[in-house]
């Protein structure tokens, strides 16, 4: 009996040797939300969230930190790294928008950074080296449990780049895993800009590709770019996660280690909402960030009867009240039989009260003015079947549409209004659209295609100024949704 209760003892001591459990944190696409919004979300509440602890963990975010307020506009994004390295991030995908001001905004960006960017697809064209301060992986070591974390930048970066090379994320993967592996990690993450949203039936994506051919060597997948929340997700034993945006929340990944067993046992993650009135905020961050806050932005410009929405409705219309109102808001600037707006282009709804500047460039970030040109029925036919692909990137006023989705994706059954009057394919229309549209994005290549000289500046002004000064009309009420339904 002495012997039993010997090796009993032995195996409670053994034990905890063998298993651990280590902690991870992911946020993405925080696009320089520091501060909360309605009350919700901002760094400070992340702080108060890590301050509960484990005393060791991993802080890494997805990408795109750069770029989406006037605190990272008129910063090149350098306080977004500021207020990461104060956080204590311990590494960062790279996004599209770390390229909005260019290569030299980005160089500046990873010099300032006291944490690795991590991009295995991102090289010097000319050398094949990695840029300054982006490495391919990184291997950490937290309470002794070894993590590999392995990066993947976006290969759409907002801004064209020339110096370097963002390859195909897959091969650069498998080069990763290839250096990683003989290296004996216990958990292999990957942090990428992408989201599995974007993989779908007969339209596959990398990201799903990874859940289907990575088993066994990758543990975890850290997602992001299309603000979407994944928590949970399991794809062959792998676990998917993505957080959202703007510092709303904050993904905690807990995983379960066995060092006799190999290493990775299981992951799991929790959804954290940072809402300050719950979890608090940490003084101390609270002020820093406050430090960052850029002046003259606070002031009120009008107000709204009601909060202007960003989120789609869930019964088939798939327009939201801001996108609705920006369009509009274009139309009454450059009246036109059509006004085209990218829904990707407003970043965040309107809360329902007093609205201040810095709401208006939280919501429009961009520099963008207004374009007009004259154009056939047929041509805005494909603009819109090529909006609604792969989900739904054009809003309009005076334009209304309804159609179906195939199987595998497809546009079906599109049946287009302009004014109140079926569309006519061979009559002419005047547009009015914004200029990242007209240049080529968010679907707009059809615009490239125009003769030269058909697409003119509707005026100087810049959207946002636009946007600003429709309240001078009164109070914003939100515009009715339905102007594109799916059925």
């Amino acid at each position: 009996m002495k012997k039993f209760w010997l090796v009993l003892a032995l195996c409670v001591l053994v034990s905890p040797v063998f298993a651990k459990t280590v902690v991870l944190y992911h946020t993405s696409d925080t696009h320089g939300f520091f501060y909360p919004r309605a009350g919700k979300g901002g760094a400070a509440a992340l702080a108060a969230v890590l301050n509960k602890g484990p005393e060791n963990y991993l802080l890494l975010d997805g990408g795109d930190f750069a770029e989406g307020t006037v605190e990272t506009q008129r910063s090149g994004g350098l306080k977004a790294v500021q207020l990461m390295n104060k956080l204590g991030y311990h590494a960062a995908a790279v996004g599209n928008h770390e390229f909005a001001f260019k290569e030299s905004g980005f160089d500046a960006l990873s010099s300032q950074a006291q944490f690795p960017l991590l991009a295995a697809n991102l090289t010097i064209g000319e050398t094949g080296q990695y840029p300054q301060n982006v490495l391919a992986y990184k291997i950490f070591n937290v309470d002794g449990v070894k993590i590999a974390v392995i990066g993947l930048a976006n290969q759409k970066p907002t801004k064209p780049v020339r110096k370097y090379k963002i390859s195909k994320p897959l091969p650069a993967l498998e080069k990763a895993l290839a250096e990683i592996e003989p290296q004996h990690p216990d958990v292999v993450v990957v942090l990428a800009h992408d989201s599995l949203a974007d993989d779908r039936p007969g339209q596959p994506h990398y990201m799903g590709e990874i859940g289907r051919q990575y088993a066994g060597r990758v543990d975890i997948v850290l997602g992001g770019h299309a603000h979407k929340i994944f928590q949970n997700e399991y794809r062959n034993g792998i676990l998917f996660v993505e957080s959202g945006c703007n510092f709303q929340n904050v993904s905690k990944v807990t995983i379960e280690t066995d060092d006799q067993a190999g290493g990775f046992v299981s992951a799991k993650s929790e959804l954290i909402a940072l809402d300050p009135a719950v979890i608090g905020e940490d003084s101390a961050l609270k002020k820093y960030a406050d430090s960052l806050r850029e002046p003259g932005v606070d002031v009120v410009v009008g107000q709204t009867t009601a909060a202007l929405e960003k989120r789609f409705s869930q019964h088939g219309e798939m327009d939201s009240p801001v996108d609705n109102w920006v369009a509009d808001a274009t139309c009454r600037y450059a009246p036109a039989d059509v006004c085209i707006h990218n829904t990707g282009g407003a970043r965040v709804g309107l809360p329902k009260g007093k609205i201040t500047r810095r709401d208006i460039m939280d919501l429009y970030p961009f520099d963008n003015t207004i374009m007009t040109a004259r154009v056939s029925g047929a041509f805005l036919k494909r603009l819109v079947a090529g909006g609604l692909v792969p989900w739904n990137r054009l809003a309009y006023s005076g334009l209304t549409l309804t159609y179906k989705k195939s199987k595998n994706g497809k546009i079906k059954n599109l049946k287009i209004w302009v004014r109140g009057e079926r569309l006519e394919e061979d009559k002419e229309y005047t547009v009015s659209v914004n200029s990242y549209v007209a240049g080529g994005g968010s679907e707009g290549k059809l615009f490239k295609t125009l003769p030269k000289g058909v697409l003119r500046p509707a005026g100087k002004k810049s959207v946002r100024t636009i946007l600003e000064e429709d309240f001078k009309r009164g109070p914003i009420t939100p515009p009715a949704i339905g102007r594109t339904v799916q059925k």
